[in-house]
């Protein structure tokens, strides 16, 4: 008995304390709530051996034997870093050592090397059960040389001619062979029905809830505007992230219109690299890139965010050439990305630091014997931005930028949260007035217990290590909160005049 009333007497507190200060209320998730892993199949986790087949680890062109099984038998591991959807490259049977995908040979069956249709389906039955989506690489561009197409006479109207490709010219850029890859003509009709045909069978048979489309900028916008269509017929919100490989962002909004979601901001993630590979480098260019997204983008919030991927060089090769310590250099990007609109897209591997160079090397087979510090920091990061609306949809606003210390705030409904990123190599501190957030609050550390008061100015002086980040909530200053208090107080009245009747009662009962 006694334990069953001290049990009820923690209800209260229960009910108090249940709601973080600052919350918003639980809303709808949206695709710019997600936060997404991005791994290549053949690289990431070898499950099942039975299909390892022209497997080669010390060959880097070769297949590394990463396999669907792999993969969910590391979901865990991906959810506990906040993920919440994964990007898988193509999966569809390609060319011996098309290990990455895209030299595909049939639309319609998985890579051996990767398992069945019946694994890959456990894979996203798996992915959902965790809550997390499946994002699934799909090309329409170009197939494999050695797709059976290619030689069939019947289908000669199904390529463009073979043409070496000229990037400043635009029909080049849509017809040409890209690095000698059968350039398929999306202008045919049949050839669209049939790309239409796949793209829809794989939704139905998988349930897989996005695509990422590569090499968008190679087909004409037309296609996109009924592919779009055709694959967003079959279900709801599925989201389609489009790969227009520009650094221009006048260059990515042309495809705007065509029903893509989103886009891999390429002119971001290049200034980022650039930021925060070294030290004392200025976050001024980048604090820009909000209003460039803003202005050129239809909804920024849904374009995909990345600091490296399977195109370019590890971001840690380019701090090893800087010679600095690659996870606090990680650690700043990462802070950036994840707290900035857009959706963050992490690489496999990011998580330890893994280096590399240019394609094959920034490929390399994953490893999961490595220093937790960075994935634990991932892990926090993750779970702030969920945490917090503000950090997905909220407004932005740059309130300090200076030699490498740059302060912004995200604002949703009546959540505000600071972002401070001291990208220099000395202590920065940085006084904000009331005019900036507002009066009588503080500033609480989401990702340290750093606590920053007002002063009876108004003023906020917010002050960070070098090369260090954190996120702050904008609160009630903490302390004795007389209506909260007094609130309590209330509900306990109430509640031990319940609790003395119910005995009262079983009294009554016993003595009957």
């Amino acid at each position: 008995m006694k334990r069953r009333v001290l049990a009820l007497i923690l209800v209260p507190f229960l009910l108090f304390y249940a709601v973080p200060a600052g919350a918003v209320e639980k809303e709808e998730r949206k695709w710019q709530d997600e936060t997404m892993y991005f791994l290549m199949v053949d690289r990431f986790n070898n499950g099942d051996t039975t299909n390892d087949k022209e497997v080669d680890t010390k060959d880097p062109k070769a297949y590394q034997g990463g396999d669907f099984q792999g993969i969910i038998d590391r979901l865990d591991y991906i959810k506990d870093m906040g993920f919440t959807s994964i990007w898988l490259t193509p999966v569809f049977d390609n060319q011996p050592k098309g290990y990455h995908g895209y030299w595909i040979t049939d639309f319609y069956k998985p890579d051996e090397h990767f398992g069945s249709m019946e694994t890959f389906k456990k894979l996203v039955e798996e992915a959902h059960k965790r809550d997390m989506k499946v994002v699934l690489d799909f090309v329409v561009n170009h197939v494999s040389p050695e797709h059976p197409w290619v030689n069939d006479p019947a289908k000669k109207d199904w390529f463009h001619e073979k043409k070496p490709m000229n990037f400043s010219n635009k029909e080049s850029l849509q017809k040409a062979w890209l690095y000698d890859l059968p350039d398929l003509n999306t202008e045919n009709p049949e050839v669209r029905e049939y790309l239409f045909d796949a793209a829809k069978w794989w939704i139905k048979e998988t349930d897989v809830d996005g695509y990422r489309l590569d090499t968008v900028r190679h087909v004409p916008q037309d296609f996109w505007s009924e592919f779009s269509k055709e694959v967003k017929s079959v279900k709801d919100d599925f989201y389609l992230l489009g790969e227009v490989f520009d650094r221009d962002p006048q260059k990515i909004a042309e495809y705007n219109d065509v029903g893509i979601d989103g886009f891999v901001n390429v002119p971001q993630a290049e200034e980022m690299r650039s930021v925060f590979k070294k030290p004392d480098t200025s976050m001024d260019r980048l604090f820009n890139f909000w209003k460039y997204n803003e202005t050129y983008y239809e909804n920024p919030y849904v374009m995909g965010t990345f600091i490296d991927n399977h195109d370019m060089e590890r971001f840690t090769r380019l701090l090893v050439k800087e010679n600095v310590f690659p996870g606090t250099r990680w650690k700043l990007a990462l802070a950036y990305m994840y707290t900035t609109p857009g959706i963050p897209i992490v690489y496999y591997g990011s998580e330890i630091a893994i280096d590399g160079g240019e394609d094959p090397d920034n490929r390399r087979l994953m490893n999961f014997r490595a220093d937790k510090e960075l994935i634990d920091y991932i892990t926090t990061l993750g779970k702030v931005r969920r945490d917090y609306p503000a950090l997905t949809r909220g407004s932005v606003e740059p309130l300090y930028e200076k030699d490498g210390m740059g302060i912004y705030k995200r604002t949703y409904k009546d959540q505000t949260v600071v972002v401070a990123i001291n990208n220099s190599s000395k202590t920065q501190t940085v006084e904000l007035s009331s005019e900036d957030l507002a009066e009588n609050q503080e500033l609480k550390g989401l990702i340290t217990s750093d606590l920053v008061r007002s002063d009876d100015n108004g003023t906020y002086k917010v002050a960070l290590d070098r090369e260090e980040a954190e996120i702050y909530l904008l609160k009630a200053k903490s302390g004795l909160n007389i209506p909260y208090l007094s609130a309590l107080g209330a509900v306990y009245v109430l509640f031990l005049l319940f609790i003395y009747l119910v005995w009262k009662r079983g009294r009554k009962n016993r003595k009957r």
